[in-house]
């Protein structure tokens, strides 16, 4: 063991009081608690501190980092924020996507919901009328539609239709940004598949539910329909304001032709109206629909869609305004068979196409003559409406205007409003005189009567002694009509009048000869109908035949057996007489140079002016006058009814062959010679208290004739033999076509005994 060295302790004297050799020193300042008496001098103390500190900074450094600073630090705490932020956003987006989406039914029961159902009414050369239906519109492929519409549309709404999945975060992104730089929200961001999905089965609230069902509805869209399928369901199903859905109604509705024929102006109007259809519509504001127009060719310029020539020559094309409503008179027609199809074929389910009976060249013929009477002569006489109703001889309207303009007034006064026919209605009390057994030779004194209270004027006060019923009937004289109403009964009268057509309630008082109660134009045309087909009463209808769009007949008019009303030998007694008030009577001014026949008729104060005339071909019926009742001036029948008339039937018999009215009849020889009483205007009914219906004489029951030839098509009325006129005297019977009987002495050889 080696020998020990002398132990060495450890002193705690400063460095320089004593060194020791080994190196090895203690401090005061080593100490854990320093003792007050070896505290060093404060110049030391402070150097000391000093080198503490630095050696102490590395370490603070590890704690704690140095702030960084400059652009570029900003910049990456910016991206970092942002991306967590975008990470708790798709969480918060997926959660509100899964929540709402919990809450629509299952994507295996989605389907694309039928398109309201449209009406196609079409002309009986096929033109069409009308579309009728929830979208005014039918349906057309994206293959027939004019090629313009589907690339307006497609450069103001959504550029990369073609090319996006339903959603387009492209477009949203720059919509985002467009709104932003506003301030207010100016665009947005939905595709056209959206807004389909929108259409189709969401309502348009603005709610974060319904925005993300739309999502949804859109994605489903794209998996299950072609890009062409989606851009045609669309375009048929969108709103263009106006009423008008579908490209098809709304070109309709604003230039009157179809989608096919658009040109490229109207099919930037058409595609601008999407963002604000009602405000924009060119039927309020075509000058708003024209600059909106015009950003939409300018958008189709920068898609490369058309060139500057095409864009120079649409811009060009100077702004229109459309018809606050549908126009033409057809419409009026149109409306009529809407009102029937529930009783034909029920609830309209699915697209149909009615043929109706109307001839639109005749239906135009027709509205142009009420309108231009009108125009020309409607501020100098006081007239404001007119009505126009044609009907051949099976009863199918050929023609029907319900008024001066179908887009101010919709109310059809052809089929809707009823008006005193004033002597119109004369016809039928001949009629119920005829068949109790005068002629049209009968003799009758015109002279003043009174019946009651009641006194039935002439026109002008003039009486012309002993006339024939002919001459009575084409000179209208009210005093003859009157006497004969007297002598058959006023229900007689009625019992005609319903027989022939008339379907409004009358009053049976004597007053109904002169076209006191009140009718419709179409249906007193109608009641003349039997005049001109030789007897027969057909039922009066629109519609010829009615067929799905894949051809399947779902009705068809069948009725051809129309019955037989009045016999061959009084409609040749009639046609005879009604012939006179075309030829040399009330009606000279429709004469044209077919064989026709009418009567013209005038009620009091000219408040209504009526011609209803007819041919072998047609029968027609004009009404002129005011809705609110209003006097015309001095307008008879005889005047703007009977030229109306005129204008329309020759156009409508243009090329036509020539035939004679049906009856042989031919007047007798009288037994002594008459003097011509001259002519007289139509005469307008008189004024003064009515009769009561009461003590008027007795109605007279017509029964059914027995004659084979007509068995079949229906029945002839035969009179009772012997029945008492309103005298008391006995009229003598008539066979229904059988010879003709004595004349008839007037009423006042009858009260005088004569």
């Amino acid at each position: 063991m080696a020998k020990r060295d002398t132990r060495i302790e450890p002193t705690f004297d400063r460095p320089g009081d004593r060194e020791d050799a080994s190196g090895l020193s203690v401090s005061e300042d080593d100490r854990v608690i320093p003792t007050r008496r070896s505290r060093a001098p404060e110049p030391r103390r402070k150097a000391e501190k000093v080198q503490r500190a630095e050696r102490a900074e590395p370490k603070q450094r590890r704690g704690k980092p140095r702030k960084r600073r400059g652009f570029f630090g900003g910049i990456g705490r910016l991206v970092y924020w942002a991306f967590v932020l975008a990470i708790w956003a798709g969480i918060a987006a997926a959660g509100i996507v899964v929540y709402y989406g919990a809450q629509m039914p299952s994507s295996t029961t989605w389907a694309i919901p039928d398109r309201p159902p449209n009406v196609k009414i079409v002309s009986v050369d096929g033109q069409l009328l009308a579309n009728r239906g929830m979208t005014g519109g039918e349906a057309v492929g994206l293959h027939e539609m004019s090629s313009y519409i589907p690339q307006a549309v497609m450069a103001i709404e959504d550029r990369r239709f073609y090319s996006h999945f339903g959603v387009d975060p492209f477009g949203l992104a720059r919509a985002l940004v467009g709104n932003l730089s506003r301030g207010r929200v100016s665009q947005g961001g939905s595709t056209l598949t959206q807004q389909l999905a929108k259409n189709l089965f969401l309502k348009p609230d603005r709610t974060i539910e319904r925005k993300v069902q739309e999502v949804l509805l859109a994605l489903w869209l794209e998996q299950k329909h072609t890009k062409d399928q989606i851009l045609e369901m669309y375009l048929n199903r969108v709103y263009f304001g106006s009423g008008a859905y579908g490209v098809e109604a709304a070109s309709r509705r604003y230039f009157g032709k179809s989608a096919r024929d658009v040109t490229l102006a109207e099919a930037a109007l058409l595609a601008g109206l999407l963002k604000a259809p009602s405000r924009l519509s060119p039927a309020r504001d075509p000058k708003a629909a024209e600059a909106r127009a015009q950003l939409v060719l300018g958008a189709m310029r920068e898609e490369n869609m058309i060139s500057d020539k095409e864009l120079a020559t649409a811009m060009s094309t100077p702004a229109s305004r459309a018809a606050s409503y549908w126009t033409g008179s057809e419409h009026y027609v149109a409306d009529r068979i809407m009102e029937e199809l529930p009783g034909l074929i029920g609830e309209v389910r699915s697209d149909i196409i009615v043929d109706s009976t109307i001839d639109l060249n005749l239906q135009n013929l027709a509205e142009k003559s009420i309108r231009r009477l009108i125009d020309d002569k409607g501020k100098k006489l006081d007239v404001s409406q007119g009505a126009l109703v044609s009907i051949d001889n099976t009863g199918a309207v050929r023609a029907m205007v319900g008024g001066y303009d179908y887009a101010n007034s919709q109310f059809d006064r052809a089929a809707e409003a009823r008006r005193q026919p004033g002597s119109t209605f004369k016809p039928f009390v001949y009629l119920a005189a005829l068949e109790q057994g005068r002629t049209p030779d009968s003799i009758r004194n015109d002279a003043p009567i009174k019946i009651g209270n009641w006194t039935p004027n002439n026109y002008g006060g003039k009486y012309f002694g002993k006339v024939t019923l002919a001459t009575a009937l084409a000179k209208s004289l009210n005093s003859v009509a009157a006497q004969l109403a007297m002598e058959v009964g006023p229900q007689a009268v009625i019992e005609a009048a319903h027989r022939m057509g008339i379907e409004s309630p009358l009053q049976a008082n004597v007053s109904i000869s002169l076209g006191t109660s009140e009718v419709t134009p179409l249906e007193l045309t109608a009641a003349y109908v039997p005049f001109a087909n030789g007897g027969y009463r057909p039922e009066v209808h629109f519609i010829q035949r009615i067929t799905s769009t894949s051809g399947e007949v779902l009705y068809e008019n069948t009725n051809t057996n129309a019955p037989r009303v009045i016999s061959p030998e009084i409609v040749g007694m009639m046609n005879a007489m009604m012939a006179g008030t075309v030829e040399a009577g009330t009606a000279r001014k429709a004469a044209f140079n077919w064989p026709s026949a009418g009567k013209t008729g005038t009620s009091q104060n000219s408040r209504d002016a009526w011609f209803v005339g007819y041919t072998s071909n047609l029968t027609t019926g004009v009404w002129f006058g005011n809705d609110d009742g209003k006097p015309m001036k001095k307008v008879t029948g005889g005047a703007m009814p009977a030229q109306a008339w005129h204008e329309f039937m020759v156009a409508a018999h243009e090329g036509v062959p020539v035939a004679p009215l049906p009856g042989t009849w031919k007047p007798q020889p009288a037994d002594e010679p008459l003097a011509d009483p001259g002519l007289l205007p139509d005469v307008p009914m008189a004024s003064g208290n009515l009769p009561a219906p009461a003590g008027q004489g007795e109605p007279t029951d017509v029964t059914a004739a027995i004659d084979a030839a007509d068995r079949d098509a229906g029945f002839i009325p035969r009179p009772q033999a012997a029945v008492p006129s309103a005298s008391g005297r006995p009229v003598p019977s008539a066979d229904v076509g059988g010879p003709v009987v004595r004349r008839e002495g007037s009423i006042l050889d009858v009260i005088l005994g004569n």
